[in-house]
């Protein structure tokens, strides 16, 4: 749920607001009662990637050559 401010009161509380929309309370700031900008917390940063972090797939045999027969189904022998 989204709490309307007015930019006056807003400067005088900023801390608190800030507070408030980290912990993920949105919060509207208005200009002469208009919504004019929200106030809401950030995305989480996303990380980088990094390879190799399975490394289960390798022993799962996924990787290891087909069976004849398999092979020989797939082209169409």
């Amino acid at each position: 749920m989204s709490v309307v401010i007015n930019v006056h009161d807003a400067k005088t509380h900023l801390s608190k607001l800030l507070e408030q929309a980290h912990a993920g309370q949105e919060i509207i700031l208005a200009k002469a009662g208009k919504p004019y900008a929200r106030l809401m917390p950030l995305a989480p940063a996303i990380t980088a990637r990094e390879p190799g972090r399975i490394p289960e797939i390798r022993d799962t045999g996924f990787f290891d050559p087909l069976p004849d027969a398999e092979l020989s189904a797939w082209s169409g022998e």
